[in-house]
C-alpha cells in the first residue's frame, strides 16, 4: 500500500503555521504498520493543487489529502477534486442539514458561504466531523482512493482515526485486527533502549511484532505494533513481549499506553492520600504546571512556589536562619524540603534547585540540579549535572524531577544514573 500525505495552503507552504498535521497524520499511519512513501506541499493555487492531485493519483494507493475544506474563496480542495476526478460539484443535501443543526445548537445563523462546505465532487463518500463545520469526504482520482481531511488538528485527528485510518485498512487487507502498545521512559536514550530490547520482535515468530521509536526529549516513547486475527490472537502475541520490556527497561518506564508522567504522579499522591508542595528555580513553574491543571490535583496540591533569585529562597519558604542558606548543595536543597513541606501542611515536599554555568548559551552550557523530597519522617536527596543548553537543562530539570518523585512515591530507588547526565 502506497500512500501520500498532501497538505494544502498558503501559510503551510510559506512557514507561517508549522505543518504539524502531517506529522501526526503519518506517525498514526506507522503506529498501524502503514508506511507514507510521498509527501507534498500545495499552496492555494488551482494549477498547482490539480497538478498535484493528478500527479498523487498516478503514483499512490491512498492520498490522504490534509487542508481546503473551509468556507472561504481560498477553500479549494472540493473544486480541484472534482475537476481531477472528472466529475460535477454537487450539494450534499444531508451535510447541508447537518451543518444548520450544527450552528442552531449554538444559537447561531449560519453564514452563506458555509454552504459551499456542503458541495461535493458527485458520488463521493462522505466522512464525518462530529466536531466541525468541515465535511470529510473520499473520492475516487484515478486508481488511487483520495481522503479530504479538515485542516483543523482537533477535527483531523477525530477524522483521521474514526473515519480514514480504518478504510484504508480495509483496502490494504490488513489483518482484522492491530493493536498499539506504548512504552513511556524518561532517562534512557534511543540507541540504548534500541540495544537493551534487541532481540524482542523475535519473541513472536510469525513476525507480527514491529518494534518502534519516537524520541521526543526528555521522554522516548518506545512502540509495540502487533497484527492479529482477533483481538485474542494479539493479546496472546503481545503478552510476553510486553512482559520481556518492562524487565528489560525496568523503572525507567514511567507510563504506559496514554497514561502521562503527571497523571501516575497524581495518581499515586492519591492513592496514599497524600498531599504536594513543590518549589522551582529556572524551571518557570512547569513542574506545577503539569501537576495543577489535572482533574483531582485540588485534592492533594497544595502549593507551587517559583524563584529566579535565591537570595529569596529562605525567607519565601520560612526557614528562620534564610540570611545563612548557604550556596545550593545537599543540606540546602534537603532544608528548603523539610521547611516548604512543614509551611505549606503537605505530606510530601519536592524541591529542584538549578545552579547554571555562567557564560553563553552554548553546546556545553549546562546546569547542576539539586533535588529533593521530604516527608515527615525521610528526606531524599538527587544531584545530576545536565549540558546541552538552557532549554535542555529546563526540560530535563522538570522531567528529572517529576520522575524522581514517581520512583519515591512507588518505593523505587531515586537516584538511578540516566543516559542524560555529565558526571
Amino acid at each position: 500500500m502506497r500512500i501520500e500525505i498532501l497538505c494544502t495552503g498558503d501559510e503551510v507552504l510559506t512557514g507561517k503555521i508549522t505543518n504539524t498535521n502531517f506529522s501526526y497524520i503519518s506517525q498514526k499511519l506507522e503506529d498501524v504498520g502503514l508506511t507514507v512513501v510521498w509527501g507534498t506541499t500545495v499552496g492555494d493555487d488551482r494549477a498547482r493543487l490539480l497538478e498535484a492531485f493528478r500527479l498523487a493519483a498516478g503514483r499512490a494507493d491512498a492520498v490522504i489529502v490534509n487542508g481546503g475544506l473551509g468556507p472561504t474563496v481560498d477553500d479549494l480542495s472540493q473544486e480541484i477534486a472534482a475537476a481531477a476526478a472528472g466529475v460535477e460539484l454537487v450539494l450534499n443535501e444531508a451535510w447541508l442539514a447537518q451543518m444548520e443543526s450544527f450552528f442552531a445548537r449554538r444559537s447561531r445563523i449560519m453564514p452563506p458561504n458555509n454552504r459551499k462546505q456542503a458541495m461535493l465532487p458527485e458520488g463521493a463518500e462522505v466522512l464525518d466531523n462530529p466536531v466541525g463545520t468541515a465535511c470529510g469526504f473520499a473520492v475516487d482520482i484515478g486508481t488511487a482512493r483520495f481522503f479530504f481531511t479538515p485542516g483543523v488538528p482537533r477535527e483531523l485527528r477525530r477524522m483521521l482515526e474514526d473515519q480514514v485510518i480504518p478504510r484504508i485498512l480495509a483496502r490494504a487487507g490488513s489483518p482484522a485486527t492491530i493493536r498499539l502498545k506504548r512504552f513511556h521512559s524518561y532517562g534512557l536514550g534511543e540507541s540504548h533502549v534500541d540495544s537493551l530490547l534487541e532481540g524482542i520482535e523475535a519473541l513472536a515468530p510469525d513476525g507480527s511484532v514491529k518494534l518502534g521509536f519516537r524520541a521526543h526529549y526528555p521522554q522516548l516513547e518506545t512502540k509495540l505494533t502487533v497484527r492479529g486475527t482477533d483481538p485474542d490472537d494479539v493479546e496472546r502475541k503481545l503478552a510476553p513481549v510486553i512482559a520481556e520490556v518492562r524487565r528489560r527497561l525496568g523503572n525507567f518506564i514511567l507510563a504506559e499506553d496514554d497514561r502521562t508522567l503527571e497523571g501516575v504522579v497524581l495518581d499515586e499522591l492519591l492513592a496514599q492520600n497524600a498531599s504536594l508542595a513543590v518549589v522551582e528555580t529556572f524551571t518557570a513553574g512547569q513542574i506545577a504546571a503539569r501537576i495543577g491543571h489535572l482533574p483531582g490535583a485540588e485534592r492533594t496540591f497544595r502549593r507551587g512556589l517559583v524563584l529566579r533569585d535565591l537570595t529569596d529562597l529562605g525567607a519565601a519558604v520560612g526557614l528562620e536562619d534564610a540570611p545563612a542558606l548557604g550556596p545550593l548543595s545537599q543540606e540546602t536543597a534537603e532544608a528548603v524540603a523539610r521547611a516548604t513541606r512543614t509551611t505549606a501542611g503537605a505530606t510530601h515536599a519536592l524541591v529542584v534547585l538549578i545552579a547554571l554555568d555562567d557564560g553563553d548559551d552554548r553546546i556545553d552550557f549546562g546546569g547542576t540540579i539539586h533535588l529533593a523530597i521530604a516527608t515527615e519522617t525521610q528526606t531524599t536527596y538527587r544531584r545530576a549535572r545536565i549540558l546541552g543548553g538552557r532549554e535542555w537543562v529546563r526540560l530535563g530539570a522538570v522531567e528529572l524531577g517529576l520522575d524522581c518523585l514517581r520512583r519515591f512515591l512507588q518505593a523505587l530507588p531515586v537516584a538511578e544514573r540516566i543516559d542524560f547526565e555529565k558526571v
